[in-house]
């Protein structure tokens, strides 16, 4: 008894533990949000950024008019969806990886991102059917995405048909699209090209509170569902047989992580374009950090993306004063590096 009682007060450390990392990268994810507000052509101090945000709640606050015109419809939801787009990715990335047991596979690497930038360049190089274009090229993010989607749902859905073919059917997907897009890009105008580069970097500067809005929805239902499998996906980290043996059907469990994270990553990268590495790097610190249990692996995932990708908009607006460099060059400057680390460290372990 008396062991057993240790090894519960030790489990419960554990997670207390790994509670605090959550609450502690929730904080730097808040604070990373208030500099991405304050940065900008116009630097704005912290405390008149604070007060402009309780500004709308707090009548004693006075705060000039073009202050709360620059912070509220300007800056307030590019910063949020710096987050929102990071905790979809960083969620994506982390089911992924759960999903396929690779810790190369994230929405990026299995040609989502991909697929998605064809999509935008289509519309962009070909009309938008009489749509306006700040329409039409999510759109076509969109349903692209979708499409590269329904080709891994197909073979996910087949029997026997394993994960590490899925990860080779997902970098088949990659340089397909990727060979696509350099076609269209070979074809089209110097300045049809020079827009389809602009949107493949990854900028958050059309961010609005109506695309915010649809984001921060579609990802809240697709993290709400996938919440809901966190025992079966932390049952599969222990092996496809022992999760079988568990009663997990691995057929179901793939298609519906796989339809969600799709669904997911479309939507984001649709309205942002296409921004790397979040889907590889974050579940990775997460993983490291607090494991492998779905119940604090997946809010880490969240928070860790999250403050990722908001501290590179951070970045971005202030490596050169009056400059706004693309957001999805910062990410895969600290990505890159981070996708060697793996390798060597994986190849260190064997």
């Amino acid at each position: 008894m008396k062991a057993v009682a240790q090894t519960l007060k030790a489990h419960r450390k554990r997670e207390i533990k790994r509670l605090i990392l959550i609450v502690f990268f929730l904080g730097i994810a808040l604070i990373s949000l208030i500099f991405d507000i304050a940065t900008g052509p116009a630097m704005l101090p912290i405390r008149e950024v604070v007060d402009a945000l309780f500004a709308p709640f707090l009548e004693h606050l006075n705060v000039d008019t073009t202050t709360l015109a620059i912070i509220h419809d300007l800056r307030l939801p590019m910063a949020l969806m710096a987050l929102v787009v990071g905790a979809a990715l960083g969620v994506g990335g982390a089911e992924i990886q759960t999903l396929l047991n690779n810790p190369m596979a994230s929405p990026y690497t299995l040609g989502l991102a991909a697929a998605a930038g064809f999509g935008a360049s289509l519309v962009i190089s070909f009309g938008t059917f009489g749509l306006p274009l700040m329409v039409a090229v999510p759109l076509g993010a969109f349903l692209m995405t979708l499409l590269a989607g329904a080709i891994l749902f197909g073979f996910a859905a087949l029997a026997h048909f394993g994960s590490a073919m899925l990860v080779l059917v997902g970098i088949a997907l990659l340089f397909l699209f990727q060979s696509l897009l350099s076609l269209i890009q070979y074809l089209s105008s110097p300045e049809i090209s020079q827009q389809i580069l602009f949107w493949l970097f990854g900028s958050l500067l059309k961010s609005n509170w109506t695309n915010l809005g649809v984001v921060s929805l579609v990802s809240c239902v697709c993290i709400s569902l996938l919440l809901r499998d966190s025992w079966a996906l932390t049952a599969l980290k222990l092996g496809e047989t022992r999760a079988i043996s568990m009663g997990v059907d691995l057929v179901a469990l793939r298609f519906r992580t796989l339809i969600l994270v799709s669904i997911m990553t479309a939507t984001a990268i649709s309205f942002v374009g296409v921004i790397g590495f979040i889907g590889l790097v974050a579940p990775h610190i997460a993983r490291m950090l607090v494991g492998e249990d779905q119940r604090f692996f997946l809010p880490a995932s969240l928070l860790i993306g999250a403050a990722f990708l908001s501290i590179s908009s951070v970045l971005s607006k202030v490596i050169i004063p009056g400059a706004l460099f693309p957001v999805g060059i910062i990410t895969s400057f600290v990505g890159v590096p981070f996708f060697f680390w793996i390798i060597f460290s994986r190849k260190r372990i064997c």
